[in-house]
């Protein structure tokens, strides 16, 4: 597979510094040194620079860096878009809201090419905030409802080209959902399975229904993987840890059924905070995860020691 690794150290929408060093600390743990082992043919584009900011006065006084943010989102669209042409594209986070650019570009590219755009969202949180409804006022939290066309963001981030219909958006692994985002991802349409779900039916049911719908629908499928989807003792580089996520067989089974599937066009890997690992454990387990989606057996996964 062709393969394109496109850097977009965004941190204005998290709520604490230190994501910015996340496309860094990837390369550096191999990404794209094990892309390559697989025999993928892969091409790093470097990083993604932000658009001038422009001021974004808003009624919610909580929001955070919105012009920022408004201007990352305007830059990754477009090299998102670019990016699709003809390769997968691989996004190194950043925060999450590098998705509301990656998932405007990608889901663009779908249009044009008259495919649905299916969307799997593994995190711990749904990121189904409007800029009315976030409290936290971090960005972060707002990529899934932009790029899903809810309302509330029009003259502030860009003009979706294509939105993505929230009943082709899948959320597996949440735990921590306001109030607000779940009344609004059940008016949506959204299939979320929360932990629970996954604890009383396990993950591969839960997936294995979600990619025979892709299939039928002849769709294409962005995997957004967040470090937060992940427990917080096998990957603590995360400023939004939460309790009792995924283990680490849980996340390779999805990443090994996501390969088989060979439904995936494009990936995000997000909220990787390197300010707050253990000797790069969470950063290497990224990488690994993201070969064993492209690719690399169980037979075959080399010795760790941390």
């Amino acid at each position: 597979m062709h393969c394109r690794i496109l850097g977009a150290p965004v941190q204005d929408g998290a709520g604490r510094m230190g994501c910015e060093m996340g496309p860094s600390a990837l390369r550096t743990a191999g990404l794209v040194a094990t892309l390559r082992e697989l025999g993928h043919e892969v091409e790093d584009l470097g990083t993604v620079h932000p658009e001038p900011a422009q001021p974004l006065p808003h009624a919610n006084e909580a929001l955070k860096a919105l012009p920022e943010i408004a201007a990352w989102t305007t830059a990754i669209a477009k090299a998102a878009y670019r990016a699709s042409a003809g390769a997968m594209p691989i996004f190194l986070g950043g925060d999450h809201s590098i998705s509301a650019g990656t998932l405007s570009g990608v889901a663009r590219r779908a249009g044009e090419q008259s495919r649905p755009l299916f969307v799997l969202w593994l995190d711990a949180h749904p990121d189904f905030h409007t800029l009315d409804t976030t409290a936290s006022g971090n960005l972060h939290g707002v990529p899934l409802a932009y790029a899903s066309g809810r309302p509330g963001f029009a003259g502030y981030f860009p003009e979706l080209p294509a939105p993505v219909d929230p009943t082709r958006i899948c959320t597996l692994g949440l735990r921590s959902v306001d109030p607000a985002e779940r009344l609004a991802l059940t008016e949506a349409g959204v299939t979320v399975h929360d932990m629970r779900a996954i604890d009383e039916h396990g993950i591969a049911p839960l997936l294995r229904a979600f990619l025979e719908r892709v299939a039928a629908a002849k769709g294409m499928l962005h995997v957004s993987l967040d470090v937060d989807f992940l427990d917080p003792s096998i990957a603590p580089a995360v400023g939004t840890t939460v309790p009792g996520g995924a283990t680490f067989r849980e996340a390779h089974l999805t990443m090994e059924m996501l390969h088989d599937s060979g439904l995936v066009t494009s990936l995000d890997l997000v909220e990787l905070n390197p300010f707050l690992d253990e000797r790069g454990r969470t950063a290497t387990l990224m990488v690994d995860l993201t070969a064993s989606l492209m690719g690399r057996r169980i037979m075959d996964r080399p010795t760790r020691s941390y």
